[in-house]
């Protein structure tokens, strides 16, 4: 059994955002395929937001992210690119992203991708199931120590 987190608001993460090493665990799973298991996580704290969970390509099971072409834009991170999560015979489109050329103060997330926990079976930080960032828009990781209100929900856009 792991310890205790901290409870955590997200109205306490700063704007613009800052990375955060993570020492708990990270494992991803879907329709029983573990696609990743990694110790080597940052995330992402912004304000309103919970946090986002990037992992290391390099701890990703082989031939789950393929390139889908999608691009968005962050303000503060630079261009994401996104990719389909290929599990089995399925193809979960556009679940998870990349920032291939991070902007300054964010390199840290080069070389890793995040998952929306929407997507997939289950997302867990140590030994806790997440709960997904409502929306489609985020992609924020929800467990039992972070408290909000939430930035994702319909009618939230404009906070």
């Amino acid at each position: 059994m792991g310890k205790k987190l901290e409870t955590e608001s997200v109205w306490d993460y700063p704007r613009p955002p800052r990375l955060e090493n993570v020492s708990q665990h990270i494992s991803v799973s879907h329709a029983g395929q573990q696609l990743v298991s990694t110790n080597g996580a940052v995330r992402v704290l912004e304000t309103s937001h919970p946090p986002t969970y990037y992992l290391p390509i390099a701890d990703f099971a082989a031939g789950i992210l393929v390139p889908n072409g999608k691009q968005t834009y962050c303000e503060f991170k630079g261009a994401a690119s996104y990719f389909d999560l290929q599990v089995g015979g399925a193809v979960i489109r556009g679940a998870a992203w990349t920032y291939k050329n991070p902007t300054k103060g964010f390199e840290n997330l080069l070389g890793k991708v995040a998952i929306y926990a929407s997507a997939v079976d289950q997302c867990k930080v140590g030994d806790e199931v997440v709960m997904a960032q409502e929306g489609d828009f985020y992609g924020g990781w929800i467990t039992s120590n972070i408290t909000g209100p939430f930035k994702g929900a319909p009618g939230t856009m404009g906070w």
